[in-house]
């Protein structure tokens, strides 16, 4: 039996990196974890062929040698999904889609063979062995949320790393939290699941054994979910690093709250964690009361996010507009936060109701929602009606984004958080960092169309910032894949 697995390209949004992975030569800025999670279970005698179509297409040979292509994906990629399943059922070849997408769209058992809805550890015997009888079910879907405990160890022969920019591993799944718009506590709960600290090093045996060298992204939504969990694990990663050298920094995902807890903070910088995502949403208590968030409630948003900044972690954050308690100057104080707090990478999108979650059937039950929308925050085409007058809402939007986004404006942010930025220990540059320096100098510094403030900031990094001089080149980089972007959704088709 030939296995293809298959990933769909992502499209181009913030998360996407696509502006900025060219600097360096690579072509996706992380690994499909959830296929190569589960190219482990498929039986050995398998012959299994992965393709990322972030990193080659999808050829019609692949499709040929392949007896079940296995997709997996994210709402945002619904498009190139449908497409994958178009190709594959008119060559006759069975499909079996999974992932997070299988939760969020309804229609999917029209366009595939198979859909597994849930997390897929306990459902793939049945599954394999359906296939090899060539027959199952329409839709398999999990009963429970099963322990991470036997979750084997992502299959990283299937991919080449060095097309890519960091590597990813996977700690926990869930979320204590309860926010209104969220789907990650629809699909995999609010009681967080964790691997065990063996189970976390014999993955970064496996990155390390291969020499990958650099930055790993821990995918979870929130890393601290477990802080108990997390801080008996983090010890064991601070030593791990210490006898193999440091090979690694670390950037994840987490809730507002970690700002509380010193002694954690202290541990994910021993660690080597050098940036975390944060959900800050919106500086109005009275949006955050009504998104249910009320973990950012408790505390000063600002304080917060200056405490785990002063422990050498870059904050990235997002931020979103549209909630029906927005007042009408909610753009100016969303750009305001900003660009007090330091925070250069903030990822402002549009209020999204994804199917699922409670914010979908509160909408839905009051009339209000549009469609089902296509995961993409940064979409003008809202899929629900707002409080505030809808035009107005897009067009506030968009000022946030030419505001923050304005090449000065970014600039002064990330000299702002440069200016108490310590970074961690030295890691050893990689040939793809002295690309991306000199092709920075090349297309912002020569070429660009803000030269002027790009040469500015460069002279200000090589003196005053010297100590942070690679993060500074980096967050400019970074600058002008969040600049182009801003720019196609200022100017849509």
């Amino acid at each position: 039996m030939n296995a293809l697995l298959i990933y769909p390209e992502w499209p181009d949004t913030y998360w996407s990196f696509k502006h900025a992975l060219p600097f360096e030569g690579k072509r996706s800025a992380y690994p499909p974890l959830g296929l190569l999670t589960i190219a482990p279970l498929l039986p050995k005698h398998w012959n299994k062929r992965l393709v990322d179509t972030n990193i080659r297409p999808l050829t019609d040979s692949d499709l040929k040698w392949a007896d079940v292509a296995l997709i997996s994906g994210m709402l945002v990629h619904k498009s190139e999904v449908l497409k994958i399943l178009d190709r594959c059922r008119a060559r006759g070849l069975k499909t079996v889609v999974g992932g997070p997408i299988a939760s969020s769209v309804q229609e999917l058992p029209m366009h595939a063979d198979h859909v597994v809805i849930g997390e897929a550890e306990a459902l793939m015997p049945a599954i394999v062995a359906d296939i090899e009888k060539g027959s199952g079910d329409p839709v398999y879907k999990a009963e429970d949320m099963p322990m991470l405990a036997s979750t084997p160890v992502p299959d990283l022969t299937l991919i080449n790393p060095k097309y890519y920019s960091c590597m990813a591993i996977q700690y926990s799944r869930g979320c204590p939290f309860n926010c209104e718009f969220c789907d990650i506590i629809e699909i995999y709960g609010r009681r967080p699941r964790t691997k065990s600290p063996e189970q976390v090093l014999a993955e970064l045996d496996q990155l390390n054994d291969m020499r990958w060298r650099g930055s790993v992204f821990i995918v979870d939504d929130n890393f601290i979910g477990n802080k108990k969990k997390v801080k008996e694990l983090l010890p064991h990663v601070v030593d791990w690093n210490l006898r193999k050298g440091s090979p690694f920094t670390f950037f994840t995902e987490a809730s507002l709250n970690l700002s509380d807890d010193k002694d954690l903070l202290q541990l994910m910088k021993d660690a080597r964690f050098n940036r975390v995502f944060l959900g800050i949403e919106t500086p109005v208590e009275e949006s955050l009361k009504e998104a249910q968030k009320l973990q950012n409630t408790r505390r000063s948003l600002m304080e917060s996010v200056r405490r785990i900044q002063a422990y050498g972690m870059e904050v990235m954050a997002g931020f979103i507009v549209g909630f029906d308690n927005d007042p009408e100057d909610i753009f100016d104080r969303q750009v305001e936060f900003i660009q007090e707090s330091g925070i250069p990478m903030a990822m402002v999108g549009l209020l999204l109701a994804l199917p699922g979650t409670q914010l979908y059937r509160r909408l839905q039950k009051e009339g209000r929602l549009v469609d089902e929308g296509g995961g993409n925050n940064m979409d003008l085409s809202l899929n629900f009606i707002p409080k505030m007058n809808a035009q107005r809402l897009v067009e506030g939007y968009q000022s946030i984004l030419q505001r923050i986004y304005h090449p000065d404006a970014y600039y002064d942010r990330v000299r702002q958080f440069l200016e108490h930025f310590e970074p961690v220990a030295h890691t050893k540059r990689r040939l793809s960092d002295y690309q991306a320096f000199f092709r920075s100098i090349l297309r912002q510094g020569v070429f660009g169309d803000s030269r002027r403030s790009y040469w500015k900031f460069f002279l200000e990094a090589a003196t005053r910032y010297r100590k942070s001089f690679d993060t500074a080149i980096t967050l400019a980089i970074m600058g002008y894949h969040f600049q182009t972007l801003t720019r196609a959704v200022l100017e849509p088709e």
